[in-house]
This record gives C-alpha cells, sequence and structure tokens, in this order.
C-alpha cells in the first residue's frame, strides 16, 4: 500500500502501542476527530489515543488507501473489544511538513 511515510509511522506506532511514537507524527496543534469528540494538541490526542487502547484494545489495519496532494485516505478494519467488531474505518489524514495537522475518523 502506498502511504505518504508519516501515515505509515502512525499506523506502525498505533499496532505497537506505542504513544510516544504516535505523538511524533503529530503536528503540535494537530486535530483528531473520533466519535463526535474532538481533540485539539499533542497532549490532549495521546490521552485520548491512550484511553481508547485502554478501553477497547483495538487493533487497525489498513487494507486500502487513496492519496491526493496532502491528503490520505485510509479504510482500516478495527477490531477490538467493542461492539460490532471488526468494523471498516476511513482515516482521512491531513499532512503538512511530514505532520499530521488532522485526522478524522468516519
Amino acid at each position: 500500500m502506498d502511504l505518504p511515510h508519516i501515515v505509515n509511522m502512525y499506523f506502525d506506532a498505533d499496532s505497537r502501542n506505542d504513544a510516544d511514537a504516535l505523538v511524533k507524527t503529530l503536528a503540535v496543534d494537530a486535530v483528531v476527530e473520533d466519535e463526535n469528540a474532538r481533540h485539539q494538541g499533542a497532549v490532549a490526542i495521546r490521552d485520548w489515543w491512550v484511553a481508547a487502547k485502554k478501553a477497547t484494545q483495538y487493533r487497525a489495519e489498513p487494507v486500502e488507501s487513496a492519496v491526493d496532494g496532502d491528503k490520505a485516505l485510509v479504510r482500516a478494519r478495527v477490531s477490538g473489544q467493542f461492539p460490532g467488531s471488526p468494523v471498516m474505518l476511513t482515516h482521512a489524514f491531513t499532512i503538512k511538513d511530514d505532520r499530521i495537522v488532522r485526522l478524522e475518523i468516519l
């Protein structure tokens, strides 16, 4: 799958449960929107991610992607300890200066 390097780094850190490595993929003022909630800034995003991992023990496996300029759409099979698992979710990344500035999980 042909993804921007920083997006590969994000999914790699996620799969290794490495919060510090995941945060390094983000711009300082990055925004994540997931489940009708907005998390802004590296500290808030790290807290959201750690809580989600602890609560659901999820695993996201990218299965297809499309890249257009600074946007990357990644469909991933997400499985874990939550109702309806596994589900297919779209991760919509916006990248600037080789950092993730925005991620919407749909």
